[in-house]
């Protein structure tokens, strides 16, 4: 990758959804943090006075703040796709920091990843805002099936202050405009779930540095049951109670997978999926819901979560 510049331009884009409290008390973060060069904050059309408000911050001092309205609900992949687009084209950033609009980075977090800037795909360790030690989403480290639910043990997993080939994507991450230029954006018909993990498995097919440092830090709402465990210990299955999630998960992670792994790969995911929720949490509902998103994903079909935004 081109080497960037010795003081880089970053533009943050953050991506929301009816969720103005979130933006009111991360807006002000960004504008704390130095070194922040602009804010792109994309609407996915909310209803609730985000675009009002935004319109108002904008006006107030501090670090330069645009909004970018979309005039529907695209979900994260379509806020992502767009966001990225806007800082890479709209703006000369050369390094730009993607979020949801729930996280909250430490006043660090920005200059403590800039440590690193060999680095093409880089970003924080993501903590539970209520206890800290506590990862939201785990990780599963390199080199075997071990999953890391808090800090210590990423800390152990890590060397130099690294987690080398693995980064939680869309949390606080950082991107170069150079590798962004060579991938491309986002896959928006993703809609939610999965394309963040689509995006970091392209860097990685194009042999991006990728990592997470693990003295920075971003501090999340806790999300639930993800990493449930599953059959008896051994391994872990990502369940949410929103089926719009579950059924874009599904279709998504199969496209995931057979694009990137093969259709052994995607057999593996449909059992693991057959058994969670024939076993561990029992629901023909639920059953019947992977296999219309599994075979959604089988087919291209990116239209099936659309019956669930009406």
């Amino acid at each position: 990758m081109t080497p960037t510049p010795a003081a880089p331009r970053i533009v943050a884009v953050v991506v929301t959804y009816n969720r103005v409290a979130l933006l009111q008390r991360l807006v002000p973060r960004l504008r704390s943090i130095a070194g922040l060069d602009q804010i792109i904050v994309v609407d996915n059309a909310s209803t609730d006075g985000t675009p009002e408000w935004l319109a108002s911050a904008a006006q107030e001092p501090g670090t330069l703040l645009h909004a970018h309205l979309m005039t529907s609900n695209t979900g994260g992949a379509g806020g992502f796709h767009d966001g990225l687009q806007a800082a890479i084209e709209g703006t000369d950033a050369d390094l730009v920091w993607l979020m949801d609009d729930d996280g909250l980075p430490d006043p660090d977090c920005l200059a403590t990843l800039l440590e690193h800037r060999d680095l093409d795909f880089w970003g924080p360790v993501v903590v539970d805002e209520d206890d800290p030690q506590r990862l939201v989403f785990p990780i599963r480290l390199p080199g075997g099936t071990s999953v890391a639910h808090d800090r210590a043990a990423v800390s152990r997993a890590a060397r130099d202050g690294l987690l080398d080939d693995i980064v939680i994507p869309f949390n606080g991450i950082l991107v170069t405009r150079a590798l962004v230029e060579k991938i491309g954006y986002p896959r928006a018909e993703f809609f939610i779930w999965g394309d963040d993990h689509e995006y970091r498995l392209r860097a990685e097919k194009a042999g991006a540095r990728i990592a997470t440092v693990t003295d920075a830090v971003v501090r999340h709402p806790s999300v639930g049951e993800l990493g449930t465990p599953m059959a008896f210990g051994r391994t872990t299955y990502n369940h949410t109670p929103s089926d719009l999630k579950h059924y874009c998960m599904a279709r998504n992670n199969v496209v995931n997978l057979r694009d990137y792994r093969g259709w052994l790969f995607v057999l593996a995911f449909v059992l693991k999926t057959v058994w969670f929720y024939a076993f561990t949490r029992p629901s023909l509902q639920r059953l019947r819901l992977s296999a219309e998103g599994i075979a959604a994903g089988v087919r291209d079909d990116f239209t099936g979560h659309l019956r669930f935004l009406a």
